[in-house]
C-alpha cells in the first residue's frame, strides 16, 4: 500500500513541476481517497451479486508474466473541467462485461472520436487509464475513451481470451461482445462512427488485433502494444509457446487468419521476456501480406515504401521506427521497437501497472497514427 501511495505522490510532484496543477490535484485526491484494501471491481451482471474485493489470483493462468502486480484503484476525481469517468455494463448473448467510459468536457452537440483500450492481465480499467494517461489526452484533444473490463469469472487473471477459438472470430465470444459494446456506446453518445479506434496491451493487444481483423467496418485503426498476431494460438499450451518464441507463418491457425485490413501501429520492447518481440513483427507482417490490399502487396514488392529511422526519446530509451506507406503515401503500418524495454506500456505513467516511464510516448504516437487515418490530426 505504501509503495502505491508513494508512486502516486511522485507522479503528482512531477505533474506539479510540469505546471499541470489540475492533474496533480486529481492524483493527490485519488491517493488520499484510497481505502485500506483494494477496491471492488465489476465481475458479472449488476444484479448477480455484490461486487467482490480485488485480490491476486491464486490459481488459473497468468499470461502476462510470472509476477502478478496488484493495484489499488480509486475512481479518478472528476468535475466539470475534468470530464466524467463513468461505469456501466453491457450484455451480448450470454456474455456480460463491465466498462468505464471517459467523457470529455464540452462534448455536448459534437461528434467526437472514440478510442477503445483493452487492458492486460491482472489489470482493470482504472489501472489502465492511470498507466496510459489516456483520459488526460482525451480531455486535452477532445475524444472519448472506452475501457472494457474482463471478468475474473471469464479468466482468473482477467486476461482477454485471445488464445481460444471461440474468441477469435467475428460474431463469436468476446470479439462479438466488444463490437456490440462499441456500437452501443457510439450510438448512445453520438460518437463519430468513422473515427473509432482500438488498442491494447499484451493480452489486450492480442484481442485488439482480433477485433480489428474481425470488424474493419467498426475500427479505423488498431494499436498493439506487446501483443500477438491473430490466430497465434488455439489453446493455453500453444499460447505459452508462442509468447516465448513467436509463431511461424505456417503455424497460424487457418480458422483464424492473421490477415489485417486495418492500419496498425505496433509497440514492442526488445527485452520483453513475457511476449517475444517476434510477435510484434508478425502483426505487421500479417498486415503487409493481406492479399486483398493492393497497397500491402506493393509494400512487399518495394523496399522504397519502407522508411526506417532510429532515435532516442527524452526518457533515454533508444528506438527503431519503421513506417510502411502505400501508393498514395499514407502510412498503413508503423512498428516501434523500443530498445532495452520489457513488457510494459512505453512512456506510461508510474501510477499504473506495467508501465515504462523511460520509453517513447506510445499513447501519443498511437493517437497521432489513429487520427491521421481520417485526416483528422490531434488539435
Amino acid at each position: 500500500m505504501n509503495d502505491i501511495h508513494e508512486g502516486l505522490m511522485r507522479e503528482a510532484t512531477r505533474l506539479t513541476q510540469a505546471g499541470k496543477l489540475r492533474e496533480a490535484t486529481a492524483l493527490i485526491q485519488r491517493a488520499l481517497a484510497m481505502p485500506s484494501r483494494a477496491g471492488a471491481w465489476f465481475d458479472g451482471p449488476a444484479t448477480a451479486e455484490p461486487a467482490r474485493s480485488f485480490a491476486p489470483p491464486t490459481d488459473g493462468l497468468v499470461l502476462d508474466g510470472c509476477v502478478i502486480e496488484v493495484g489499488v484503484h480509486a475512481p479518478p476525481a472528476t468535475d466539470v473541467g475534468l470530464g466524467d469517468f463513468i461505469a456501466g455494463t453491457h450484455t451480448n448473448g450470454s456474455l456480460t462485461r463491465g466498462y468505464k467510459l471517459y467523457i470529455p468536457p464540452g462534448h455536448a452537440g459534437r461528434q467526437l472520436p472514440l478510442v477503445v483500450l483493452l487492458h492486460g492481465c491482472t489489470q482493470d480499467p482504472d489501472d489502465f487509464a492511470a498507466g496510459t494517461g489516456m483520459n488526460e489526452r482525451a480531455r486535452e484533444h477532445d475524444f472519448y475513451v472506452l475501457y472494457p473490463a474482463q471478468a475474473a469469472s471469464a479468466n482468473p487473471s482477467r486476461c482477454w481470451n485471445w488464445f481460444k477459438h471461440n474468441h477469435q472470430r467475428r460474431d463469436s465470444g468476446e470479439p462479438a461482445l466488444l463490437a456490440d459494446m462499441v456500437r452501443s456506446v457510439t450510438e448512445k453518445h453520438g460518437i463519430d462512427g468513422r473515427r473509432v479506434y482500438v488498442a491494447g496491451l499484451s493480452a489486450g493487444g492480442a484481442m485488439a488485433v482480433i477485433v480489428g481483423n474481425a470488424y474493419p467496418d467498426i475500427f479505423a485503426a488498431v494499436g498493439v502494444h506487446s501483443g500477438l498476431p491473430s490466430g497465434a494460438a488455439g489453446n493455453v499450451a500453444e499460447a505459452l509457446s508462442v509468447m516465448q518464441t513467436g509463431v511461424a507463418r505456417t503455424g497460424l491457425h487457418s480458422a483464424t487468419p492473421a490477415k489485417m485490413a486495418v492500419p496498425t501501429i505496433v509497440f514492442h520492447g526488445d527485452q520483453d521476456k513475457t511476449v517475444h518481440q517476434r510477435n510484434g513483427e508478425q502483426v505487421i507482417a500479417a498486415l503487409l501480406e493481406t492479399p486483398a490490399s493492393a497497397d500491402g502487396a506493393a509494400l512487399l514488392a518495394s523496399a522504397a515504401q519502407v522508411q526506417v529511422e532510429q532515435g532516442t526519446c527524452d526518457g533515454g530509451r533508444r528506438y527503431t521506427r519503421s513506417v510502411y506507406r502505400g501508393r498514395e503515401g499514407r502510412a498503413l503500418a508503423e512498428h516501434w521497437l523500443v530498445h532495452g524495454a520489457g513488457h510494459a506500456w512505453s512512456g506510461g505513467q508510474s501510477s499504473g501497472s506495467y508501465t515504462d516511464v523511460h520509453g517513447p510516448d506510445a499513447s501519443g504516437e498511437m493517437l497521432r497514427f489513429f487520427f491521421e487515418q481520417a485526416d483528422m490530426p490531434v488539435h
